[in-house]
């Protein structure tokens, strides 16, 4: 089994449609600012619910930062949009069907099952600055990662 993406590795690059539809690109959001990309295993269960809205709640920390929230699950681009509208999330889902981004990112499946829940936060140069995998620990995803993005801040005042 291939070890995941690790702190210190260069974040693989991807192209997923996003809620919209629309193609995003990881390396065309990097550059202006940091990424905060998590996983999750599927919209409108509560554990992932809960973890949208968190993030939602806690935007303006990001968008503050320099940061952008990209959120990956395997639902559809529909399933996204519905999500997205239902919670008012404010930041880009993306569809990753199949799974292939999961796998090259090397995020753990739960029981072997059930897709993880990992954050990574990027730094503007493409490098991976944190990890953080927890099923259950839905809170400190968010403020893990914006700790992280506060430090990248710091380092590159605009």
């Amino acid at each position: 089994m291939a070890r995941g993406i690790q702190a210190g590795d260069k974040a693989p690059d991807f192209t997923l449609p996003s809620q919209s539809g629309q193609p995003v690109r990881l390396y065309d959001r990097l550059g202006e600012r940091a990424v905060v990309l998590y996983f999750y295993p599927k919209d409108d269960t509560r554990g992932c619910t809960a973890e949208a809205c968190a993030f939602r709640d806690s935007h303006e920390v990001f968008t503050d930062a320099g940061a952008e929230v990209i959120g990956v699950s395997s639902d559809s681009v529909d399933r996204h949009a519905a999500f997205a509208g239902r919670h008012r999330l404010p930041f880009t889902l993306l569809s990753d069907q199949g799974g292939q981004v999961r796998k090259s990112y090397g995020v753990p499946a739960v029981l072997g099952l059930i897709p993880g829940r990992v954050t990574y936060v990027i730094d503007r140069q493409g490098t991976v600055r944190h990890v953080f995998n927890s099923m259950s620990g839905i809170d400190a995803h968010v403020n893990e990662a914006s700790e992280v993005v506060r430090e990248i801040q710091a380092e590159n005042p605009a």
